[in-house]
């Protein structure tokens, strides 16, 4: 498996790589690592598919989903992780497009320099405010 030649990159203990489709045995195998961190039945969610809590209709009856009402602490506790699961896919994922975006940057062609601004502004708020912030000397 090969590493990328920016071998700093996904080291952090606190993010996971940035995904793109080079690279993607080592990139698995850093986002399987990031992930087993946090909690390793989130990966096993990522895996399988999310838990949906069901009950059984009567003695031969078919499963059905289970109303919130009905929900135990159990089930309460694993639709938690479904969505913490979710949660850091979405964001990285998020992280990552904002990422592109911010290195393709150009200005358009009938764009005035202040929508430009504006434009290059959000970006670098929404990456901010997603706990990823770009260094002034990568410019």
């Amino acid at each position: 498996m090969a590493a990328p030649p920016n071998f700093e990159e996904g080291q952090s203990t606190n993010k996971p790589p940035r995904f793109n489709s080079q690279y993607y045995g080592w990139r698995k195998t850093r986002m399987h690592d990031f992930i087993m961190a946090e909690d390793s039945e989130l990966w096993d969610i990522i895996c399988d598919g999310p838990h949906v809590p069901m009950k059984k209709l009567g003695e031969t009856g078919p499963m059905v989903l289970k109303d919130r009402k009905e929900y135990s602490d159990i089930d309460r506790k694993v639709v938690e992780k479904n969505y913490r699961a979710k949660k850091i896919l979405v964001k990285w994922s998020k992280i990552d497009m904002l990422t592109t975006e911010y290195e393709l940057f150009r200005m358009k062609y009938d764009e005035s320099i202040q929508d430009m601004h504006t434009r290059f502004t959000s970006i670098i708020n929404e990456l901010h405010s997603l706990g990823d912030v770009i260094p002034r000397n990568s410019l």
